[in-house]
């Protein structure tokens, strides 16, 4: 069993700069460069946009982002598991830990894009199990064929969130 911890990004730290630019590479082949919406490291700055990496004790393993689409409305970006841990809960972590965030700040709902290709199909499959739907396209986004819109809206939150630094989760 591995500990896996969830904390806010460090963008001065090398192995996250290398994870989101083999996140992007991965995602290339995938979709023509106009139907490809993820953030690139300035874009994961921005003000508003909160990222948090999961880490084992050896290695970061994962990333998730919540960006602002609207007041109570925010999109997930870059979420991202090491392709060599894909099946090991890090995911539904991640998730977990940026919706309670989300839910603790107020946010009614949780909206995301990914892509309609197979490659995409786990982490569409990830989304319906953590209760998201599929929906019109949000924001500034249009319909496209190569992308899915899904959105989840929240339960208020007791304000009992994910803590800001140091969630720990065993698995």
């Amino acid at each position: 069993m591995t500990a896996i911890t969830i904390d806010r990004a460090d963008f001065a730290d090398p192995e996250l700069v290398a994870f989101l630019r083999a996140h992007l590479d991965d995602l290339a082949p995938t979709a023509p460069p106009s139907s490809q919406h993820a953030l690139d490291l300035a874009g994961l700055q921005r003000p508003g946009v909160r990222l948090w990496v999961a880490r084992v004790p050896e290695a970061l393993v994962g990333t998730v982002g919540l960006a602002p689409v609207e007041p109570g409305h925010e999109e997930l970006k870059s979420m991202r598991t090491d392709p060599e841990r894909r099946g090991l809960g890090i995911a539904s972590a991640m998730l977990r830990h940026a919706l309670a965030d989300a839910s603790a700040r107020g946010v009614e709902r949780v909206s995301l894009e990914t892509g309609s290709q197979p490659f995409f199909a786990p982490a569409r499959a990830l989304y319906a199990k953590h209760g998201f739907v599929e929906c019109a396209p949000f924001g500034a986004y249009a319909l496209d064929p190569h992308s899915t819109f899904m959105t989840l809206v929240l339960e208020p939150s007791s304000g009992a969130g994910a803590r800001e630094q140091g969630q720990h989760v065993a698995r």
